[in-house]
């Protein structure tokens, strides 16, 4: 067993290259990346606007640390801060979506000098000990415990359950507005709308983990957007660099003001910032966050057309897309990428997660229904 199987397993598909929404093996074979890596490329793959980015910048200057002003970093900060909701001023970056939440949560104890964190059953927020603690599933947890102590859980959704857990101890609230590891759970309408009030009622912070939702992936550049509500605190990473290592929070004031020192070596390096503002720009001023709104929708009204009662459900916004089997999600994920050159992701034991980049259109939603049918509705498939 190699190093790479033990930390991460591995897929018997040698990738060479990427273009867009598509992925190349070494012989020319062709792959739909309905995944997009867990969303990591919003842009699709070697997006030129990326690209020219990060190589004028690691030829001028490759990393200096973040004491040091530079160019790329000042331009991702303020293109990230402009994005994401009114009443977020300051912002940080790091290195992954597990360090943003881990950072989050710190802020948030030493912002309103209580500790104890209101996290959802089905929540995934990262692998570090404190991110993990707020993170629901045993199998991720278990074999690290003990991990930091004053977490509840309470399901995901329920306003009522919120309500009895959050009092005047409680430092933060952390939700994805949509869940995505745990199975692409859209909350009812108001429950996010709930959340604001209760921590405003007692002073906590109100925490949304967009690293998955976020760059414009539900519709919106930000899924809360979506809700109308603003968070004391947004984290994110995956899409923000278009495939490169950066993760950010961005913060009301009241929490950057109360936030107790914290930082990073590679904390918003001249490299990857350089891909974050390109990114951010990009999905901006293009409006590809309107796109996968169009085209989500798109998407999810075929599929739900082709697969009728084969599968349980489908849900999201945007290109955020659950289909809910009634077999293993595994099994299908592999049909599709041995059998019919589509690359696509499990949420748990029975969730098939689509992701696609963005820049999708028609054509390549058209082959993702047409694979998803033939593998999960033969009957209705065309094929």
């Amino acid at each position: 067993m190699s190093d790479h199987d033990f930390v991460s397993g591995s897929k018997p598909i040698g990738l060479e290259r990427g273009e867009g929404p598509y992925l190349y093996t070494a012989d020319g074979t062709e792959y739909v990346d309905a995944g997009a890596s867990f969303a990591c490329t919003p842009l699709g793959h070697s997006h030129p606007a990326v690209v020219d980015a990060v190589q004028e910048q690691v030829a001028n200057l490759t990393f200096v640390d973040s004491s040091y002003p530079v160019q790329s970093r000042e331009n991702a900060y303020a293109a990230f801060v402009a994005s994401t909701p009114d009443g977020l001023e300051s912002a940080w970056f790091c290195n992954s979506g597990t360090e943003a939440n881990e950072a989050a949560l710190k802020f948030a104890r030493s912002a309103t000098g209580e500790s104890k964190i209101v996290a959802a059953t089905r929540s995934f927020h990262g692998r570090t000990m404190g991110a993990l603690a707020a993170t629901w599933k045993d199998k991720y947890k278990k074999p690290f415990e003990p991990l930091a102590g004053d977490i509840e859980f309470v399901p995901y959704g329920d306003g009522d359950e919120l309500a009895d857990a959050i009092d005047d101890e409680t430092a933060a609230v952390i939700l994805e507005p949509i869940q995505g590891e745990g199975g692409i759970n859209v909350p009812p309408a108001g429950y996010l709308e709930t959340a604001r009030e209760l921590t405003d009622e007692v002073g906590a912070a109100l925490v949304f983990d967009e690293v998955q939702t976020g760059m414009g992936r539900t519709g919106s550049m930000w899924a809360c957007q979506n809700a109308g509500v603003t968070p004391d605190i947004l984290t994110t990473a995956k899409g923000l660099g278009n495939g490169l290592p950066i993760g950010g929070l961005a913060v009301r004031d009241w929490i950057a003001d109360g936030a107790a020192s914290h930082n990073a070596t590679f904390s918003g390096g001249p490299v990857v910032t350089a891909a974050a503002h390109a990114t951010i720009s990009t999905l901006v001023e293009e409006e590809w966050p309107a796109h996968a709104a169009d085209v989500g929708a798109y998407l999810t009204t075929e599929l739900e057309a082709a697969l009728g009662d084969e599968v349980r459900e489908v849900r999201g916004e945007g290109l955020l897309v659950g289909v809910e089997l009634k077999r293993g999600a595994n099994r299908v994920a592999r049909d599709l990428a041995m059998n019919h050159q589509v690359l696509a992701l499990p949420a748990g034991r029975t969730v098939l997660r689509l992701l696609p980049p963005l820049v999708i259109d028609g054509t390549e939603a058209d082959r993702l229904v047409d694979a998803l049918t033939a593998v999960v509705a033969p009957d209705n498939s065309d094929s």
